[in-house]
């Protein structure tokens, strides 16, 4: 055990106390391959001492801090506070328009927030944030001139698009599987909270120095991986001294550059908010769309329903899907999936489709034969020519040596 690292048995009561302190979502298997792929990597609790640093704080461990993170009741705040996200994927303008505008079904609403607010995955954008528990929350998505806000209310979600001077409305926001749907996106703090939701021996974890974040004093948690062939090259959490709440999140790629994600807030306050901000009426010559009322109800399947669609799932498709397995463990993880059928060519896709794959396509060959990767600065994945995908937060090198084993 290398020095300063927490023995097993103090991690999992660490652990085991995070866990049952903090309100989580239940997603264990979505990190190898996307962002929370930080969340799934186990972290070992590596304590350190905050090093001197402006503001001057008291010193402080990883452990005692993520005890701090965990014990953490901030229920009530309100501020703004600035996302940053940069995959490294290529400029995506017109492709939309060139394609006949794919993704705007008919009827659809430019105020629905499974259309809006997907404009967070990538640029830099500024954000009005007000909660006040698990009942009420208003995010407000400024645009220059224009605003876009979403609004949880009890039993009510509403979306106002300036913009189009349009609204969305949806009822039962707190019933059902739909509720989790409509949780407003993550704040720091549910991004921490994601990458400590697991540990283990793959993640070092220390405290580095202080800061002031939204003019608040801060430590900083440094969470990185002790595994080679990851994409990640570190986590950094800024946790409010007085509170415990992360302030601000970032993290890094091995490529360098920007970070691959950089949110935080400007300006915070914990004081719980009026309750008018969370009131919502229709403006004046605003179009309304209403929330499909039957796609909230769970549908009553028939009887035999697993063993029939198993069927016509076997004979259409040839049993794809059976081939899913996982490579390695922790930051290093990769998914495998066996489709059974030959790559499609992507000489025979329409020209706006060929020039996005090769915009971060690259052909690659090794014992496996050839394929093609495609390429983020967190995700990358592998299409081999048989058919066949490698997926993970990990290095070009790392899929391709998963792929010459033929794991």
């Amino acid at each position: 055990m290398a020095p300063n690292e927490v023995p097993g048995e103090t991690a999992g009561e660490i652990r085991g106390e995070a866990r049952g302190e903090t309100r989580r979502r239940a997603s264990r298997y979505v990190v190898p391959v996307a962002v929370a792929g930080v969340a799934a990597a186990t972290i070992g609790l590596v304590p350190a001492l905050a090093a001197s640093g402006d503001p001057d704080l008291p010193e402080i461990t990883a452990q005692q801090l993520i005890e701090k993170i965990a014990a953490s009741e901030t229920q009530t705040l309100s501020g703004t506070f600035r996302v940053s996200t940069d995959l490294g994927l290529p400029a995506l303008d017109g492709l939309a328009s060139g394609l006949g505008g794919l993704g705007g079904g008919e009827g659809s609403s430019t105020a629905d927030p499974s259309q809006k607010l997907t404009e967070l995955a990538s640029g830099t954008h500024t954000l009005r944030l007000a909660a006040d528990g698990p009942e009420r929350q208003r995010l407000t998505l400024l645009d220059g001139s224009d605003e876009y806000s979403l609004i949880h209310n009890g039993d009510d979600v509403w979306a106002y698009d300036s913009k189009s001077n349009e609204v969305f409305h949806e009822k039962g926001a707190s019933e059902g599987p739909k509720a989790e749907e409509n949780e407003l996106p993550a704040t720091p703090k549910e991004l921490a909270d994601e990458v400590l939701r697991a540990a283990g021996d793959t993640t070092s974890i220390t405290v580095d120095g202080t800061a002031k974040v939204a003019g608040r004093d801060a430590y900083q948690l440094v969470i990185k991986p002790k595994q080679a062939g990851s994409t990640v090259a570190s986590v950094k959490i800024a946790v409010d001294a007085a509170s415990g709440t992360p302030l601000k999140f970032t993290l890094s790629s091995v490529e360098g550059g920007k970070p691959v994600v950089d949110a935080g807030f400007t300006k915070v306050d914990f004081a719980r908010p009026d309750a008018s901000v969370f009131a919502f009426e229709v403006p004046k010559g605003a179009k309304v769309t209403e929330g499909a009322e039957e796609a909230r109800k769970p549908e009553k399947l028939p009887e035999n329903f697993e063993k029939e669609f198993g069927k016509d799932f076997e004979k259409e498709f040839g049993g794809f899907g059976k081939g899913l397995n996982v490579i390695g463990e922790g930051w290093t993880t990769i998914a495998k999936l066996d489709t059974g059928a030959p790559a499609p060519k992507t000489d025979e896709a329409p020209k706006e489709i060929q020039g996005l794959l090769d915009s971060f396509g690259d052909k690659v060959t090794g014992k496996f034969g050839s394929g093609t990767l495609f390429k983020t600065k967190l995700v990358n994945a592998l299409l081999t020519d048989d058919g066949k995908v490698y997926v993970g937060a990990v290095t070009k090198d790392a899929l391709v040596d998963a792929a010459n084993a033929g794991k």
